[in-house]
């Protein structure tokens, strides 16, 4: 089990992409009511359970275009691998012994007449970008029609679509590891080293026409290994580590931000125990 608990922050660089569109508002990149991206934790957290996966790992909650149990839903998973015999701690211990992402989550269990929640030990936030984000807009035309067109129209409605990018974006992601909620799941250093390559290689197998290849990147990942359980600091003082170039000015590239770790502050607090490792992204 673990004995360190950890905090990160995942920086990401956005070039002409949709990083999570907002089924509410006809997918268009996802904002805050001052302009500002994000992403949210759940589609992270999709992410990163399809890199446990590319990594030779079993999840529970895999997406449909991934699945190669022959299951097509949780229940079926679910039902595959417990009965009515087996006690709400037997189906914990089983989850957490079987899925990594249920070891590094959590996951609500209600199959089966059950309602079990089983609390995991990784935490990540919504994404947010560093300055409000510009959307570009565009409309598109698909060259042949995808249903039969009415009247006396060549084309059918459904020829026209929209296409929204962030132009140019760089969001931040903060994290920790809990070590007592480790200790319930078995959340090991072994899945500690699993979840750093993951969040390393975020992007990787990743690509769609809203995040063409090579359009979302991690650039840096500051990991911070406490002394002890409950930490040297609390995880809000981490996040107040980074620092940028919040110039109003438009910033073309990533290094304008000028991201970096408030070396006074990590001075002080490297003094009371906490480690940083500066991990760049694949």
């Amino acid at each position: 089990m673990l004995n360190k608990k950890i905090d990160f922050i995942l920086t990401i660089a956005v070039s002409n992409a949709n990083p999570n569109g907002d089924p509410l508002a006809g997918n268009m990149p996802r904002t805050n009511s001052k302009g500002f991206g994000e992403m949210s934790d759940v589609s992270i957290k999709r992410k990163i359970r399809n890199r446990m996966q590319d990594l030779g790992h079993d999840i529970f909650v895999k997406s449909r275009d991934r699945t190669e149990d022959g299951f097509n839903s949780l229940e079926a998973r679910f039902n595959a691998s417990f009965n009515k015999n087996h006690s709400d701690s037997e189906v914990e211990d089983i989850f957490c012994e079987k899925w990594l992402d249920v070891r590094s989550f959590g996951q609500v269990v209600t199959f089966g007449k059950r309602s079990i929640g089983i609390r995991g030990p990784v935490s990540i936030s919504i994404a947010k970008s560093l300055d409000p984000i510009d959307i570009n807009t565009m409309q598109i035309t698909r060259s042949t029609n995808g249903m039969e067109p009415k009247g006396d129209s060549t084309r059918s409605s459904d020829t026209m679509g929209t296409r929204h990018v962030v132009e140019l974006g760089t969001y931040v992601v903060n994290g920790a590891v809990n070590c007592f909620y480790s200790e319930k799941t078995g959340f090991d250093d072994d899945d500690l080293i699993v979840l750093k390559e993951a969040l390393r290689t975020l992007f990787v197998n990743d690509m769609s026409s809203a995040r063409p290849d090579g359009s979302m990147e991690v650039k840096e990942i500051f990991w911070f290994e406490h002394s002890s359980k409950t930490g040297d600091v609390s995880s809000a003082k981490i996040k107040k580590l980074l620092t940028w170039n919040d110039d109003a000015s438009q910033k073309e590239s990533y290094e304008d931000y000028k991201l970096r770790i408030d070396s006074d502050l990590l001075k002080s607090y490297e003094s009371i125990g906490l480690k940083l490792e500066v991990i760049e992204g694949l």
